[in-house]
């Protein structure tokens, strides 16, 4: 996932130190899924079937899926994080492919899934690469399943326009976008049927909830 500007082997160095930090005080690094996932998945929104979920982390989303009876892949661009996904998954005992891989470099079956999930991996996408992120999330889905999405509100992110990020060599922890500007990229294969601002639960809910953050389920045209 080469950028010009932007300098790959870095970025791959900086995920890995940042997974291999388990301690770190960072709220996804509980062992709890997205709020809107778990919701979507109780109201039944969501069918059960084939999904897969890039930029995986630790695993936390992939492994709610699994239990609730999902057959699940989960892909991440670190090594470290993936080592950590595949301890939490045999400590959950829970039936998880997981995949250290550039995303861009996946073979995925053309519709083949019933929902591809993103918590995360969206807002590190440098910007000459965000229409391809859309045609391999919606090339991989059936027509009609579902893609679910959690990324940076405005000021969840760096705050850097697509010039700077080219400008600086860097995204800046990552970037925000309006919710005019999600609607604009993900209508063009998508029919967006939820964006809302995410809903921060009481730390004894067993889910994962931050304000300054998206989400966003929409539905292959």
């Amino acid at each position: 996932m080469s950028q010009p500007g932007l300098n790959p082997a870095s970025q791959r160095l900086g995920w890995e130190s940042f997974y291999e930090d388990r301690a770190k005080p960072c709220t996804f690094f509980r062992n709890a899924p997205d709020e809107s996932l778990a919701a979507w998945v109780v109201e039944g929104r969501i069918q059960r079937g084939r999904a897969i979920e890039l930029g995986c982390g630790n695993g936390r989303n992939a492994i709610y899926l699994a239990r609730d009876g999902f057959v699940v892949e989960g892909v991440d661009y670190s090594r470290s994080a993936i080592a950590w996904a595949t301890e939490r998954v045999l400590e959950a005992g829970a039936n998880v492919t997981l995949t250290h891989a550039d995303v861009f470099e996946l073979r995925l079956e053309r519709g083949s899934y019933d929902l591809v999930y993103d918590s995360g991996c969206f807002h590190h996408m440098p910007p000459h690469r965000r229409d391809d992120y859309v045609d391999l999330v919606a090339n991989a889905l059936r027509p009609g399943a579902w893609f679910g999405l959690t990324c940076f509100r405005p000021e969840g992110g760096s705050g850097f326009t697509d010039a700077e990020v080219y400008e600086r060599g860097s995204l800046g922890g990552g970037l925000g976008y309006t919710e005019e500007r999600l609607r604009t990229i993900w209508s063009t294969r998508f029919d967006v049927q939820i964006l809302r601002q995410m809903n921060k639960p009481g730390a004894d809910s067993g889910l994962f909830g931050e304000d300054f953050l998206w989400v966003l389920l929409a539905r292959k045209a």
